[in-house]
């Protein structure tokens, strides 16, 4: 095939892809806020999580953070998203299986939902960002269909994301958009401790 053809073919198809996207992009013309889930057994969900905060605020916009489970280990996103002034509140409990206390997880939870509510319930923020939420109902520390309803009812142009393993069904049915994360390889299954800078 002559170098000529090549280049001839080559751009017949990308000619096509393009017109495939331009369409699809002309197709998108709704405005509203996009409940993102970061769910699967994969590790990343919420460095993605804070990724996109960080992309909001890099924009000029405001988000705000809950944190659950995770509150005993040092954050470095925190560490940088709070002198950006990303509101945080942090469950602060550790991992439920340190604690081994249901009734104090469950208040730890419960207090933590109060200020996620708050959030989602401010129009000013334009992204919340959950992280850990799921397990917050995976343990039944929080009602499922509380937290969905508040996720329903924020202001139309909020964007919400939730991050963890085995995302209920009352978030993925109202979800916008649910990205699994899978994990194929795990440095920590091959006792490999977790790096500060890398890991969190």
């Amino acid at each position: 095939m002559k170098e000529t053809e090549k280049k001839q073919r080559h751009q017949a198809r990308q000619q096509k892809l393009k017109e495939t996207v331009d369409q699809k992009i002309a197709l998108a013309n709704k405005e509203q806020g996009i409940f993102l889930i970061l769910t699967g057994n994969g590790k990343g969900k919420t460095t993605a999580g804070f990724g996109t905060a960080l992309r909001c605020v890099g924009h000029g916009q405001s988000a705000a953070v809950v944190q659950f489970i995770k509150g005993q280990w040092p954050c470095g996103e925190r560490n940088v998203l709070e002198k950006l002034g990303v509101r945080f509140h942090v469950m602060a409990t550790g991992f439920t299986w340190n604690t081994q206390d249901k009734e104090l997880d469950t208040a730890a939870a419960i207090l933590a939902w109060q200020e996620a509510k708050e959030m989602l319930q401010d129009p000013t923020i334009d992204l919340v960002l959950l992280d850990e939420l799921t397990y917050m109902l995976s343990y039944h520390y929080l009602d499922p269909t509380e937290v969905a309803n508040a996720i329903s009812n924020r202001p139309p142009m909020q964007h919400v994301i939730v991050t963890g393993r085995a995302c209920h069904r009352a978030l993925l049915d109202i979800a916008d958009t649910i990205s699994e994360v899978k994990d194929q390889k795990h440095a920590f299954n091959d006792g490999i401790k977790a790096s500060i800078g890398f890991d969190y």
